[in-house]
């Protein structure tokens, strides 16, 4: 159902309502018997009715048969009203033109409008007034052209109004996609972190309780780190940086007994490719931690003024035939390609796995062609 108030849908047939003082002020001037001033008088409201009517259906989008119903009643009233009253009621053809360019399909509106023109100009002509009043059947044409671009400018009005719906839904929906992602990417590597940590204090805790207690500590840490993290996540200014994302690496392997290699330095890089390699060091980190048994992990990172390079190499069981890529790469990749990067993943040149990430410098716009 059409939201907006019945006026407003009739409001474009308001103005030519004034073309009905011609035949209102006929009506009461011109002598005639009382039985056909009754008629005309009836059939000029039963007309102006419908043709309001046609208008409140044709810009409410009701394009069915009853719309064109009521346009035939409009048409046929129109014609038997200015063939039999005269001139002064010639201008009802206006109408029909008008109800004509605002509700029928574009293939039949000008051979209508060009048939209300000629009775117009018809019934003008055969008392001998077609001198004085041959403005009428160029109105039939005019407000025509007027209606047809009326018709379209709302027409176009609708599709815009739908298409900021769409995008309006369409934010949301990757909005949403966004901050699941940005919470899997926290939470994976914190709580796997707190996981491990945690098992390996409960192993400690009768042959070295000093240690466990170490352990214990470093998991309470993890733990309020995440919950900071969340927080940021939620307010929308968290950002990773690849330089603490290879300490934190550094930490959570290490504790975990895991030989690490990191870059010795962190050249300063673009904030856009500088949070990416980050969460790539991350989730690279929660994906050994979880899944490779590697004894062994090498990190390297290059830059040529070009692009970055990124590579994280462990020496575990690698892929795994017919496995698809987690939830977890396949958001990498979406985060990576969105600033012009590219994410590749498979088995390493000397066994295990390997993750390589190249970024340019100067990421693009999300969208932009590559």
């Amino acid at each position: 159902m059409d939201p907006r108030p019945r006026w407003y849908r009739i409001g474009w047939a308001l103005p030519w309502l004034l073309f009905q003082f011609f035949p209102l002020v006929d009506l009461l001037t011109t002598d005639r018997p009382l039985a056909v001033r009754v008629v005309a008088g009836a059939g000029l409201v039963v007309f102006t009715a419908v043709y309001l009517d046609v208008f409140r259906r044709a810009f409410g989008g009701c394009w069915t048969g009853p719309v064109l119903g009521r346009l035939a009643v409009v048409a046929a009233l129109g014609v038997g009203l200015a063939a039999w009253m005269g001139p002064s009621w010639a201008g009802l053809l206006i109408y029909v033109s008008a109800a004509a360019a605002a509700a029928l399909p574009q293939r039949w509106v000008w051979p209508v409008v060009l048939a209300a023109a000629v009775v117009c100009g018809g019934v003008v002509a055969a008392d001998g007034m077609f001198g004085d009043l041959f403005i009428l059947p160029v109105m039939c044409l005019l407000t025509a052209f007027a209606l047809r671009g009326t018709r379209h400018l709302v027409s176009v009005n609708a599709e815009l109004a739908e298409a900021r719906e769409e995008l309006a839904r369409n934010a949301v929906a990757e909005e949403r996609l966004r901050f699941a992602r940005d919470l899997h990417d926290l939470l994976g590597h914190s709580l796997s972190l707190i996981a491990l940590k945690s098992e390996l204090a409960g192993r400690l805790a009768e042959a070295d309780p000093a240690r466990a207690r170490a352990e214990m500590a470093d998991v309470e840490s993890a733990a309020r780190r995440a919950l900071a993290e969340v927080r940021d996540a939620v307010s929308g200014y968290r950002q990773v940086s690849c330089a603490q994302a290879l300490a934190e690496a550094r930490s959570a392997l290490s504790g975990a007994g895991i030989a690490v290699r990191l870059p010795a330095r962190v050249a300063a890089l673009p904030g856009p490719v500088d949070a990416a390699l980050g969460w790539v060091v991350r989730e690279a980190t929660t994906n050994v931690l979880r899944h490779s048994g590697a004894r062994s992990v090498t990190v390297t990172l290059t830059e040529d003024g070009a692009e970055a390079v990124l590579t994280v190499t462990d020496d575990g069981r690698g892929p795994t035939d017919g496995t698809e890529p987690g939830s977890g790469l396949a958001g990498l990749a979406e985060r990576v390609g969105a600033i012009g990067g590219a994410l590749t993943g498979g088995a390493g040149r000397d066994g295990g796995y390997e993750l390589r990430a190249v970024l340019p410098l100067t990421p693009v716009a999300a969208g932009a062609p590559r």
